[in-house]
């Protein structure tokens, strides 16, 4: 090379740095870190000039089909980054699986549940890997407001496509009509055991006036994606700003003014699964929830409710031998007359991380209560509460326009509101019940929350809307009720979940986080509990490692937390 285009390349080279100010830093660098001096020197000035570098953004979405806990095919999204122009992995996030077809629903309506559920995850997967990930590229990922919104408006736009195909659709099916005389319509089968009207049999005008369970809300195929590609961004943003995803939710949804104190939600412990479908006779219940005291760290609350766990085994081992209530006359109350009942199912644990057994009985199941803790000394009411969740929209009985909450044993509306009041006379230390009524009795809501606000907290999980329609409705679509369960599932965005738990808070009406039934074992739902100020989380038993995976995420934000000083 000859010393002319040496000298031009140098000059170009001193003119490119001096540009960026590269000698000017350099020398700040060197002078700052000369006094200290550090032991790695070349990593403290990578550390010095990191500060100068480019924000990282998006470079790569993938996304791929992997189970959840209970065996059902689900969406990961995996994020990358260019970071100092270099491709990074930076996150990935397992999105809980959610469904709405009922526990005790034909076999044929499960297998069709369980493909669409697959196809949809396949769907799920094209979005992440093609539109999303083309859509989203040189997006920085700590801006989430930005992200949710591209997000929205994708998804919106997919909406749209869907409609437009169904009534291309329909008007092809018009045109064959016109053309070919349609056969007689069959009456559609049965998507549930559960009883819908007997054919043959009048319904009185009291039962006509029940009103008719509201259509489930539309789930479009690939939904997923847009919840765990948000959910992604967000965790990414936070590992970026290398803050834990939980203070990271709380900047975003204060207006990134960092809070002074971080109170950890309370835990909803599942402790038994009552099957509906089971041999036992008593329906009203599906889950039994245990509610440490406020006073106990959460450690100390989850050291109680596994201590309780424990008793409540051993007194559920011994009922054979034991005096119960009810326990001796079971057998004749069998339905299969002259057959000894089936012992109950005690040692197998449920979906939900729990036991699964099953009563006669709401007075046999919650005496059984009282007898475990007091064998360990402890008072139910003082030293740990108890919540119920009835599921009531699985005990209406259509045919008769009543809930059956034991078998052969049904009540109205009304007649339900009068039993709860009841059951709160005479079991106090029930803080709290789960749908207590379908969202369709709203007037029975209202009538329910006059008569025991003031006792109990009176929640909404299935009874509520999805998320969706609650932030679109800007309420909770019930005539009252003064909690609502959200579950993190579908095309729920993080702004979603900021955006309604502020319109919870200003209507007073307090916020569970729960895990879906599909629970995946990413603990980032634990994080958004904490960041957004929920009151209670619902994450099931202390079994499956999916669900204590969650509970030891918060053994471990309550211990970081008291190390800063920031715990309330």
């Amino acid at each position: 090379m000859e010393a002319g285009e040496r000298r031009r390349l140098a000059w170009e080279a001193a003119e490119y740095y001096r540009g960026l100010r590269v000698p000017e830093r350099l020398e700040e660098a060197l002078n700052t870190l000369f006094p200290l001096p550090p032991s790695d020197l070349y990593g403290e000035l990578a550390n010095y000039l990191t500060k100068f570098s480019k924000a990282p953004v998006i470079c790569r979405l993938v996304g791929r089909k992997v189970l959840d806990g209970i065996g059902q095919p689900t969406l990961e999204v995996e994020l990358y980054c260019t970071v100092k122009n270099y491709e990074k992995r930076i996150c990935s996030i397992v999105i809980a699986s959610h469904s709405q077809i009922p526990e005790n629903a034909f076999p044929e309506t499960i297998e069709a549940d369980e493909k669409e559920s697959n196809d949809s995850v396949l769907t799920a997967m094209e979005w992440v890997n093609e539109s999303l990930n083309t859509m989203l590229r040189d997006l920085e990922p700590t801006d989430q407001c930005q992200a949710d919104k591209m997000l929205g408006e994708y998804f919106a736009n997919k909406v749209e496509e869907k409609k437009e195909r169904e009534k291309q659709e329909q008007e092809g099916k018009e045109e064959e009509a016109t053309v070919t005389p349609s056969p007689p319509l069959c009456p559609p089968a049965p998507t549930s055991k559960q009883k819908r009207g007997k054919p043959g049999k009048k319904m009185s005008g009291e039962d006509k006036r029940i009103p008719p369970a509201e259509p489930a809300e539309p789930v479009l195929g690939g939904s997923l994606a847009i919840g765990g590609t948000s959910l992604a961004i967000a965790k990414a943003g936070a590992t970026i700003s290398h803050v834990p995803l939980y203070l990271y939710i709380a900047l975003l949804k204060h207006d990134q003014e960092s809070p002074k104190e971080m109170a950890l939600p309370l835990p909803m412990v599942t402790l038994l699964n009552c099957e509906k479908n089971s041999a036992a006779k008593l329906k009203l219940v599906k889950e039994v929830i245990l509610i440490p005291p406020v006073e106990l760290s959460f450690k100390q609350g989850i050291e109680r409710v596994l201590d309780i766990q424990k008793e409540m085994t051993r007194v559920l081992e011994s009922t054979g031998k034991m005096p119960y209530p009810q326990a001796e006359s079971k057998r004749g109350k069998s339905q299969n007359s002259g057959k000894k009942p089936p012992p109950l199912p005690i040692k197998r644990i449920s979906h939900l991380g729990c036991l699964t057994t099953g009563y006669d009985n709401l007075e046999q199941l919650l005496l059984l209560m009282q007898t475990a803790c007091s064998n360990m000394g402890l008072v139910l009411g003082t030293d740990m509460y108890l919540a119920i969740n009835c599921a009531a929209h699985e005990l209406m009985d259509y045919d008769r326009g009543k809930y059956e909450i034991l078998t052969g044993m049904y009540k109205s509306p009304d007649e339900m509101v009068a039993m709860y009041v009841e059951m709160l006379d005479d079991f106090p230390f029930i803080i709290a019940l789960v749908d207590p009524l379908r969202k369709e009795d709203r007037v029975q809501w209202s009538n329910i929350c006059s008569a025991l606000g003031s006792k109990c907290y009176l929640i909404a999980e299935d009874a509520a809307t999805q998320i969706s329609k609650l932030k679109t409705d800007q309420n909770i679509n019930i005539a009252k009720c003064t909690g609502v369960v959200l579950k993190y599932i579908n095309q729920t965005k993080v702004s979603d979940l900021i955006e309604l738990t502020g319109i919870l808070d200003g209507q007073s009406c307090i916020t569970i986080l729960g895990s879906p039934d599909g629970e995946s074992s990413d603990e980032s739902l634990v994080d958004l509990a904490v960041g957004l100020g929920a009151r209670f989380v619902k994450l099931g038993g202390l079994s499956r490692g999916e669900r204590v995976a969650k509970y030891n995420r918060l053994l471990a934000i309550e211990e970081e937390l008291a190390a800063n000083g920031t715990l309330r």
